[in-house]
């Protein structure tokens, strides 16, 4: 770390002051760049402070000089360039940024479209537009969400039909858009969309952007307790652990486990705490976390020490149907051997798969029933994988 960004980043406003105004006025672009490069290793208090020293100094004689900045993205600091070009926007920055969104490189194109979801220039639309499903996150959320402030739902509306495709990266795409776009009335399509995905966790993770556990679950428990267990199980593996404040885990769960427990909270509750335990037990998918993340999946995994997973095993076991949405977990979690060569004759491919394996992984596997299960299977891959076994 170099001493101006040490000083920029600092406590002392000696310091910090004379360095941010020179950042500015000069332009010092490579103080910026590296500003942005820290991004990772900057607690978010101190990023927060330098973002408000950066609006500070802000003014109509150094205003122009953030489009230099343009071309390192840092949704750290997103809200005070952008805010500070939007307090001196004119016609000529206006069409400047048109400029940009049309020709410029992806990190500028991302804080255009932030631009735009403030000086709303219907010009602005067709860039939204071709940019909404970009493989950039931060860009394709900002033309998202700034359609949405625009109020053009025609995007909005390929997404919903986008969720019926059998590309199921493709239905990813639009949970992702639908999510940025913020509109609740495509909550229910997003859920069944995750319902028959093969990345219910990559969906659930998406979708808890858009609403929250407790939201789902004043409508429909079952659709709740599907979405908390797909997030479960993609945590550490799909999902990046900080998610657990995003999501409120520790909050949901402490309301789970007060409720008198049916099959579907059973499931749930086991999950969870098998996963902390698994996430708590193995260094490494502690090790690079920070210390607010490390001891919140531990105070996690301390709330939910108590939870009898023996009990709670039989009632769970009712989920050992193939139409319940947790029966991939029960199978994982509370199978037993007689239920698992039940669930060889399901009319669900999958179930029979996960039975097989579940057989073979307690050395009960036999002959007998992969020639069952394959009087059932159609599906060449799932063929393949049997004979395999």
């Amino acid at each position: 770390m170099s001493d101006k960004l040490k000083k920029l980043t600092g406590k002392n406003p000696r310091d910090f002051e004379p360095v941010v105004f020179d950042m500015l006025n000069s332009p010092d672009v490579e103080l910026f760049k590296e500003l942005v490069q820290q991004d990772d290793y900057l607690f978010d208090f101190v990023k927060n402070n330098v973002a408000k020293r950066i609006s500070t100094a802000i003014n109509a004689k150094n205003y122009k000089t953030l489009l230099e900045f343009l071309k390192y993205y840092s949704p750290s600091y997103e809200e005070c360039i952008i805010g500070g070009l939007v307090s001196f926007a004119d016609e000529d920055l206006t069409d400047k940024m048109l400029d940009l969104f049309e020709n410029g490189t992806t990190e500028e194109k991302t804080y255009c479209a932030k631009f735009f979801s403030y000086i709303q220039d219907p010009l602005a639309i067709t860039y939204l537009k071709d940019n909404a499903y970009s493989e950039d996150t931060f860009l394709s959320s900002n033309c998202a969400s700034t359609l949405a402030i625009m109020g053009d739902r025609d995007i909005y509306n390929q997404a919903l039909e986008k969720l019926k495709s059998g590309d199921e990266f493709e239905q990813l795409n639009a949970v992702k858009f639908l999510s940025a776009f913020g509109d609740n009335d495509a909550i229910e399509n997003i859920i069944n969309t995750a319902k028959s995905s093969t990345m219910p966790e990559n969906i659930a993770g998406e979708l808890l952007y858009l609403t929250d556990v407790f939201s789902i679950l004043e409508k429909n428990k079952t659709n709740a307790l599907f979405i908390l267990n797909s997030i479960i199980n993609g945590l550490g593996e799909i999902l990046p652990l900080a998610q657990v404040f995003d999501f409120r885990l520790y909050e949901v769960l402490e309301y789970i486990k007060t409720q008198q427990p049916d099959s579907e909270y059973a499931i749930t509750l086991i999950n969870a705490k098998e996963k902390f335990n698994t996430l708590t037990e193995n260094d490494e998918y502690l090790f690079d976390e920070q210390k607010d993340t490390k001891q919140e999946i531990l105070d996690i995994k301390k709330l939910l020490s108590d939870v009898n997973i023996e009990n709670l095993s039989t009632i769970a076991q009712q989920e050992l149907k193939t139409d319940s949405l947790f029966i991939n977990t029960a199978i994982e979690l509370v199978c037993t051997t007689e239920k698992a060569r039940e669930l060889l004759k399901s009319d669900n491919q999958t179930v029979i798969l996960k039975s097989l394996e579940y057989l073979k992984s307690c050395g009960n596997l036999t002959g007998e029933d992969k020639s069952q299960a394959l009087q059932f299977v159609t599906n060449e891959n799932i063929k393949s994988v049997i004979n395999a076994m």
